[in-house]
């Protein structure tokens, strides 16, 4: 017997509410990865590591905020805490290898499409793992072709997220690849889900009235990522160079042989060069006209 499945039961809420939550982790962690790009040492590990912490934790809490809003109408749903909360180590992990490979190489290249590669395999291998840690009275089963389409998604539009975030000219490109982000985790997600068919066992019934919903099971689960999240927040808050995107102030060594460090000079030539020729025009001695 096959299950009556709606992704949808709050309507548009969790769909929109887990595309911010996607995007949020995206921001964060994005930044967090353009900065490490003009760091060195201890900082540009510390960077990396905080931006893979808030990627990870943005893409789970997006999925399951989307998953409050899925149910199958002939058997309640429960989740696996091991399962679940492994599917957030997964998440963090992948990711993490991902973006180490651009903050470290670049945004250009091998680096950037290996790092992107990784990332999007991250972002799906958290889903899959995730939708393993539902139990209920029915079995999953995946269309194969749709399941490969979810993958492509998450990977192109990761490896496009990564090299905006690459391109540290500014604010603006952090937060057109946030949204990219947000694109490549939420695309994914629902690609999957459409790829879904429960067929349910013999036994299962329908579910009674006062059963627990999906929100009530994992809205305690969410607590710790987004708190998470919020300290990630305050961190990049409280870095001048991650708001305003004013790059060119930072001290640090660059090594020009990175080819994303390569391009945020190019960005803040910009900005000497004009300070530069305005210089000159100041101060230019008659004799010299």
């Amino acid at each position: 017997m096959q299950g009556t499945v709606d992704g949808f039961s709050y309507g548009l809420v969790t769909p929109v509410v887990a595309y911010l939550m996607a995007c949020l982790g995206g921001a964060l962690g994005l930044r967090c990865t353009t900065r490490s790009m003009l760091a060195d040492g201890r900082w540009r590990l510390g960077w990396l590591a905080l931006g893979s912490a808030a990627i990870g934790s943005g893409i789970w809490t997006m999925h399951f905020v989307a998953m409050m809003g899925f149910k199958v109408l002939e058997t309640p749903i429960h989740y696996d805490a091991l399962t679940t909360f492994a599917s957030l180590a997964v998440a963090i992990v992948m990711v993490g290898i991902g973006i180490f490979m651009v903050g470290s190489k670049g945004a250009t290249g091998a680096a950037l499409f290996t790092g992107g590669t990784i990332t999007g395999l991250g972002i799906a291998s958290m889903h899959y793992l995730g939708m393993a840690g539902m139990r209920l009275n029915g079995k999953l089963e995946y269309n194969t072709v749709t399941v490969a389409a979810s993958v492509v998604i998450a990977v192109v539009a990761a490896i496009a997220a990564l090299w905006a975030a690459g391109q540290v000219c500014g604010f603006l490109w952090s937060v057109g690849a946030s949204l990219v982000m947000g694109v490549a985790v939420s695309g994914m997600h629902y690609t999957g889900m459409a790829a879904l068919k429960v067929h349910l066992h013999s036994a299962a019934s329908v579910v009674p009235a006062g059963d627990s919903s999906s929100a009530e099971l994992l809205a305690p689960l969410m607590i710790g990522p987004l708190v998470f999240l919020l300290l990630a927040g305050v961190v990049v808050m409280f870095d001048p160079f991650m708001i305003m995107g004013r790059f060119h102030a930072n001290p640090v060594e660059r090594r020009p042989g990175i080819p994303a460090q390569a391009a945020a000079h190019d960005c803040r030539h910009l900005d000497s060069r004009a300070g530069h020729e305005h210089g000159e025009r100041r101060f230019r001695t008659p004799q010299n006209r």
